[in-house]
């Protein structure tokens, strides 16, 4: 149903007067944001005529949302996260900038401070019996040259597609490393081959997303921060090739350029080499960093994670 009840006379008054629009305390822009915000959530109120019990079950989806800590999976799961992207690709390519691994979502399960390790780490604790994966990759600049000291940080799920910290049967920092690159600009890491995940299914995300008729699945990924001095930090993520949520992934996070290949290595000189206990996959994959313009494009976006005050 969509009609239109109040007039655009008495919705301007309302919001001048609920948003202080005229009033010289306060902060500008906070005032024009929210004014926007709360005039388009009455729009829809009026056009949709919502009613109220539909507009205080909103209210309780969102305590709901905050009790169960998922406001940043629904972010991702409406594709917000993911416009931000948009939007940054977009504000480069009108600046002239091109170039560079391609950025994609951080998520909500990032915990800083791991372990940090010079060119080589192994990430997993070996209590999980998942397929040993050997990741591998060199950091380089849009010329193609190596970029040593850049640091990557990287983290992934287990087989079970569940994190630690946010899975307290997990060590600490299980499958969360640190590595800084070497004088070839090259990372190593042994680990192993994580698993996609879904959204907890009786959580707020996935209830909004069964009412868009939309699955809350992500595929076999692994994440990424990779900094230097001098360079834009990037946040992006790999996807497994093969997985068969490649591209129907619910958080909107695939992209072209950030698919990895796992590839079987069962020679054993190569195992050998790698003092791997038997055949393994491997992942490779490169970074291209693009050139910082200030100080501020080599930090990562300001946001609530563990660990960050």
């Amino acid at each position: 149903m969509s009609t239109t009840i109040i007039s655009k006379v008495t919705l301007e008054q309302f919001l001048a007067l609920t948003c202080d629009g005229d009033e010289p305390r306060g902060n500008p822009r906070y005032k024009a944001i929210i004014r926007k915000i709360v005039s388009d959530l009455c729009e829809t109120i009026d056009q949709f005529d919502i009613s109220d019990e539909e507009f205080w079950q909103a209210v309780n989806y969102f305590n709901f949302l905050g009790e169960r800590k998922e406001t940043a999976l629904l972010a991702a799961g409406i594709g917000l996260e993911h416009f931000l992207d948009l939007r940054a690709d977009a504000k480069e390519k009108l600046a002239g900038e091109s170039g560079g691994t391609p950025r994609t979502i951080e998520g909500p399960l990032y915990v800083a401070n791991a372990p940090l390790s010079d060119g080589f780490t192994r990430m997993d604790d070996g209590r999980d019996d998942g397929e040993t994966m050997w990741l591998h990759g060199v950091v380089r600049d849009i010329h193609g040259e190596p970029i040593p000291g850049a640091v990557v940080d990287v983290w992934h799920a287990n087989t079970l597609g569940n994190y630690s910290f946010f899975d307290k049967s997990q060590s600490d920092f299980n499958l969360r490393r640190r590595i800084v690159t070497d004088s070839e600009g090259v990372y190593r890491a042994r680990s192993i081959l994580p698993s996609g995940y879904g959204c907890p299914p009786d959580g707020p995300t996935q209830q909004l997303l069964d009412l868009l008729g939309r699955h809350g699945n992500r595929p076999a990924h692994i994440h990424f921060f990779v900094s230097a001095p001098g360079y834009k930090h990037l946040t992006t993520q790999i996807n497994l090739n093969g997985d068969k949520y490649l591209w129907d992934d619910f958080a909107f996070a695939t992209r072209d350029g950030l698919i990895a290949d796992p590839i079987k290595i069962t020679d054993d000189a190569v195992i050998l080499q790698r003092e791997l206990p038997g055949a393994h996959t491997e992942v490779n994959f490169d970074f291209s960093l693009q050139s910082a313009h200030d100080h501020e494009e080599e930090a990562r976006v300001r946001r609530l994670r563990v660990g960050e005050v």
